[in-house]
């Protein structure tokens, strides 16, 4: 619907209002120079810098299309060249300025999460928290923008969705009378039989459990629902924005008895967004992600949890620091998080520690063997504690993250993995500094990455529209330099062996794959039925189990509770193949040198191959005469190969995940029969048919088969991978050795652009060293500054 966006869509940048209207251009300078409040002085410095080279970039590729258009206008057909020329430029002018950073925040019940984006935003209870109980229902995003107020969107599940979901509640919630009393008490006790109870009478009302599908269809809901599926709250102060969303995310008990009418659409939220106004602490451009410990029963909640998961470039594993040393919740959480390095954009993880104020200082140091300074005060001992954490964790997750990725990934250089914070210390700082608490230290990291994507993004844009410019502006010329076609010729067959041994290095990439697949595949074999074992008892046997196992059923394999431990019976058993693969999958899509495994780096040296090819050929051709040509050859392999970056990174989730996708859809069959079952003993008759519809598929060469998906998708990509580069290179050697074939025409004079363009593109270097020069004078400043004294009234 045209008022719901999705999660992470982002509008489009409004080109016109910033090129072409002049009062408008002067607001946004001052909206631009307010977008970095956020930053210390040096670093708004920076950014003002590079935002000023994009801003004026954008206008010149602007002014360029322009001329184009217009110098084509009454043209009955348009020479190909231009019209790629054309393309190219509105791709540029139209592409957002810097993808937001997402930083999930992934945790358990009672973790924190809540309180330390509070913290973070400088907001008090802004979101709801509780050290008790489940207390935020959905995923929450947190940003600042352009907005005057306060405001969050509330985000229904549509009409169908809701259908899709209503269909599912009520079947799991179907009851024979066959069953023994001590069978149907374990089925009222049942947790899935409880989420959907208070679901449908959230919705509906009491007594929408024992009603049908099609009679719940008929059935007004208690509170009107927008057609437009979302909610929009707007307040002048954080907390009047805080009281009005608190029933919308905050998880309602189910012995509540008020009406408020808010809370009776829960089941229907699917996620929820606030903006905040520019702020002095968190900049424009950062995405703060509450994520539930577990997905949704639902499933489109359920694959937003997912997708939110693979979007986020930095995953904070949110711990108490009770919990931290041990508890499943905790370790399921990383293994997940790891995942999303393996399958998506993650490229950072960290383990952050919360309630590192807590300690009971009698058994801290009764049990304490940190060599043998005295400990004067519980502030020493939280600091001591706090570092040892530290140096243990950090150890630990460092060797769990070499196990499962390669060796370079640059997670593992970081040199933090691990915080200690208290978000309770920060607002009353009676044990701790600002500083101890690191609330300073997370928002510090979230700086410096958005100063860093910001570097690398208008770097990127503005040499790739100086080359566009190149091109443009050698369009006039018709002059064709001695032995034209012959060298171009030339490189023309260069690129194409060069396209030859890329194919075959992509294949050798991907054929290293094979061994740690057909190992995984007899690991799998021989201990599938341990494992499913595992996921189908429970400690108290069926009780409390038969219709959450349904549920299961019911979603092909899995069942994600917003209490329970996520099941994933598809996973579980594909899970030896990617202990098996984890390592060699994450080595071929690593950056690094062009050995082994490594994709990209292939694909780097199959550029500079070409590029070097292009300056020899140039030298040759007198192509120093006409460096534009030279140049901008250089430049357009450039572009061309950084989307197919893009392009592998999302395609890659597809390769990783089809292991499980081809399992769960060999075993469809097999949970729908067992989501039929019903009456007398059902629980243990779902088992059963499980086991042998498990044991049919693995006999008939289920892991087989799914190791053959994999190698398919392989195969894909390769394939998909060639043909970009193939078609790419081809267009662009003939639209570069074409001037005076007629297929272009004298164009408009863009010599101005151009030459506007070319400072613009030696400006990069000064605006790194600028950046440079003064980061080195604040660090000087930092060293020489005296350090921050211990909180008042606290023992040093």
């Amino acid at each position: 619907m045209a008022e719901m966006k999705d999660v992470f869509g982002q509008q489009p940048h409004p080109v016109e209002d910033d090129l072409y209207k002049e009062p408008m251009r002067k607001r946004k300078k001052s909206d631009r120079d307010q977008r970095f409040r956020a930053f210390p002085s040096v670093e708004q410095s920076a950014l003002k810098e590079y935002e000023k080279l994009e801003s004026r970039t954008r206008r010149v590729l602007s002014n360029t299309y322009q001329k184009l258009i217009q110098s084509v206008f009454l043209d009955d057909s348009i020479p190909n060249g231009v019209k790629y020329l054309i393309n190219r430029l509105l791709v540029l002018i139209e592409k957002p300025t810097v993808d937001p950073i997402y930083i999930g925040l992934f945790g358990s019940t009672g973790a924190g999460k809540s309180s330390l984006i509070n913290a973070i935003i400088q907001q008090a209870m802004f979101l709801p928290v509780s050290g008790e109980s489940i207390c935020t229902s959905c995923i929450v995003q947190v940003s600042s923008g352009c907005c005057a107020q306060f405001e969050a969107k509330i985000h229904l599940l549509s009409d169908q969705e809701w259908r899709e979901e209503l269909k599912n509640l009520t079947k799991l919630l179907h009851r024979t009378e066959e069953l023994g009393r001590e069978e149907a008490d374990a089925w009222n006790r049942d947790e899935a039989v409880e989420e959907a109870t208070w679901k449908l009478q959230m919705i509906y009302g009491n007594g929408a459990e024992s009603k049908n599908y099609e009679e719940l269809l008929r059935a007004k809901p208690k509170r009107k629902i927008p057609t437009s599926r979302v909610i929009t709250l707007k307040a002048e102060e954080a907390e009047e924005l805080s009281i009005k969303l608190d029933p919308y995310i905050r998880t309602q008990r189910r012995d509540w008895d008020g009406e408020a009418t808010e809370m009776h659409i829960w089941p229907l939220i699917k996620h929820v967004e606030v903006t905040l106004p520019k702020s002095d602490l968190i900049p424009e451009g950062v995405v703060l992600v509450d994520i539930p410990g577990t997905g949704d029963f639902n499933s489109k909640r359920d694959e937003m949890w997912k997708k939110t998961i693979d979007k986020c470039s930095v995953i904070w594993v949110i711990s108490d620091i009770e919990r931290v040393s041990g508890g499943r919740a905790h370790e399921d959480l990383l293994n997940e998080s790891i995942k999303a390095c393996q399958r998506g954009f993650c490229r950072d993880v960290a383990l952050v520690v919360t309630k590192a104020d807590k300690l009971h200082l009698p058994e801290y140091l009764r049990e304490r063997k940190a060599g043998n300074q005295a400990i004067q005060s519980q502030r020493e001992a939280v600091l001591e504690r706090n570092e040892m954490i530290k140096l243990q964790r950090t150890r630990i997750l460092k060797e769990k993250l070499k196990r499962k990725l390669p060796a370079d990934f640059k997670v593992l250089e970081a040199s933090d993995l691990v915080y200690t914070v208290s978000a309770q210390e920060y607002w009353q700082q009676a044990l701790l500094t600002e500083e101890e608490t690191e609330i300073p230290k997370l928002r510090e990291y979230v700086r410096k990455r958005l100063l860093d994507k910001k570097r690398r993004t208008v770097t990127k844009y503005v040499t790739e529209a100086f080359g566009l410019l190149l091109l443009t502006d050698s369009f006039s010329s018709t002059q064709n330099l001695p032995n034209e076609h012959l060298h171009m010729s030339v490189l023309r067959r260069f690129a194409e062996e060069k396209v030859e041994l890329l194919e075959k290095a992509i294949g050798h990439c991907f054929a290293c794959m094979e061994q740690p697949l057909q190992e995984g595949v007899r690991t799998a074999r021989t201990s599938y039925r341990c494992i499913l074992r595992a996921c189908l008892v429970r400690s108290k046997g069926n009780q409390g189990f038969h219709q959450t196992l349904k549920a299961v059923c019911l979603k092909n394999g899995i069942y994600a509770s917003r209490t329970l431990a996520r099941i994933d019976l598809n996973e579980a058993l594909t899970q030896p193949i990617y202990d098996q693969i984890d390592p060699v999958f994450g080595s071929i899509f690593r950056t690094g040198k062009p050995t082994g495994s490594a994709l990209m780096p292939h694909i780097d040296a199959f550029k500079h191959s070409l590029q070097e090819k292009m300056t020899e050929i140039g030298i040759r051709s007198g192509w120093k005469y006409d460096s534009c040509k030279k140049n901008f050859l250089i430049q357009e392999i450039s572009a061309i190969l950084g989307g197919l970056e893009d392009h592998i990174l999302r395609r890659k989730r597809r390769v990783y995940e089809s292991l499980t996708a081809s399992v769960q859809s060999d075993l469809k069959l097999c949970y729908e029969e067992a989501a039929q079952i019903t009456g007398k003993k059902a629980c243990e008759r779902m088992k059963d048919a499980i086991r042998r519809g498990v044991d049919r598929q693995v006999a008939e060469g289920m892991f087989e088969r799914a190791q053959e998906r994999m190698q398919h998708q392989f195969q894909q990509l390769k394939t998909g991978i060639v043909e970009k580069v193939k078609g790419s290179i081809t267009t662009m050697l003939t639209l570069a050795s074409s001037q005076g074939d007629g297929l272009y025409k004298e164009l408009a004079d863009v010599g101005s652009e151009y030459k506007e363009m070319e400072k613009l593109h030696r400006s990069l270097r000064e605006v790194a060293e600028n950046a440079r020069l003064r980061k080195g004078m604040q660090e000087f400043l930092l060293r020489a500054s005296p350090s921050k004294a211990g909180p008042p009234g606290t023992s040093l």
